[in-house]
């Protein structure tokens, strides 16, 4: 039987945080009506991009617990269970399926750096202990292990492995992959400094599994719209060039120090970031809010551009 695939717009959500350090649940809640009203298919909670390796165990938990009673069925609900073992990272799995979870994405776990066999054998080990769909997040700017076209097939092969999130530098394996046809979805990051958005569509991709969907939702479900015509195809093109400015912006420091920053300085739920990690400065800030104005997002989204400068100081 096929898998069921995620289409469109995949956006690795933000953990919003109160002004006291603790998680903002009335935050998510404003971030997942925003999503549902604005074309996104899917959300992933917990993400590199939720600065999950900064939550605590209880607070991971926590937060699958409380956002799930925020689950419509308009969007797709996925968490990010990457936990330091086989063992934790199956726990987490485990508690987000109890929860009602529609899937969990998975990645190699941090600092290891494991061959890819050993990655491989921890995917299967997680595959065959969960009950819910999982993707992996071959991203090997943040772990070092990067997954080749016949390691990623492997995985294809599980039936609990239905989405493929690649960030390879290796442009070439987008073509591999797409020429393979495996059941699972084919999505990508949409950093436009990897080059990988363009060619999964345009070869099959099924979407994209994006951070820039935070500050432009409309647009990203444009850019991950599967190309079924003609008309597919120019309009992703047109939303692509558009907004190559807020693309590149948003990975102009490490992820997710741009995009949140942006997001508190327009007036969307975001609160502070965890340290080590620092807000990004105000010289830089006014870049991202000049692209918003060049953009007109304030006009489209309700964007506030003055209280920008002063989260940032």
């Amino acid at each position: 039987m096929a898998k069921q695939r995620v289409e469109g717009s995949f956006v690795a959500l933000i953990t919003p945080f109160n002004r006291d350090g603790s998680i903002d649940f009335e935050g998510f809640r404003t971030l997942m009506q925003f999503h549902e009203e604005n074309g996104t298919s899917a959300v992933l909670i917990m993400g590199s991009t939720g600065e999950v390796s900064m939550l605590t165990p209880d607070e991971r938990k926590q937060i699958v617990r409380e956002t799930m009673k925020l689950r419509t069925g308009k969007t797709l609900f996925y968490y990010g269970c990457t936990g330091t073992t086989t063992e934790t990272t199956i726990d987490y799995v485990k508690q987000a399926a109890t929860e009602g979870a529609d899937g969990a994405i998975i990645a190699a776990p941090a600092y290891i750096c494991a061959s890819n066999e050993d990655i491989v054998n921890y995917c299967l080990e997680v595959a065959n202990a969960s009950a819910i769909p999982l993707g992996f997040y071959n991203n090997p700017p943040r772990v070092k292990t990067d997954l080749t076209t016949p390691d990623l097939l492997r995985l294809a092969e599980h039936p609990n492995f239905a989405v493929l999130k690649e960030s390879t530098t290796r442009v070439g394996q987008v073509a591999q992959l797409c020429a393979a046809k495996p059941d699972m979805s084919l999505m990508c990051c949409c950093s436009p400094n990897l080059g990988l958005v363009v060619p999964m569509m345009a070869l099959g991709g099924h979407g994209t599994a994006n951070m820039t969907g935070n500050i432009i939702p409309q647009e990203m479900a444009v850019i991950s719209k599967p190309w079924s015509n003609d008309g597919d195809a120019f309009n992703c093109r047109e939303a692509w060039l558009h907004n190559l400015p807020m693309l590149h912006f948003a990975y102009s420091k490490t992820n997710p120090v741009a995009i949140k920053s942006l997001m508190q300085a327009v007036g969307l739920p975001a609160g502070s970031l965890r340290r080590p990690l620092r807000p990004l400065a105000p010289e830089a800030l006014r870049v991202g809010l000049d692209i918003v104005r060049d953009l007109e997002l304030d006009k489209k989204y309700g964007y506030s551009l003055r209280p920008g400068l002063a989260a940032a100081e």
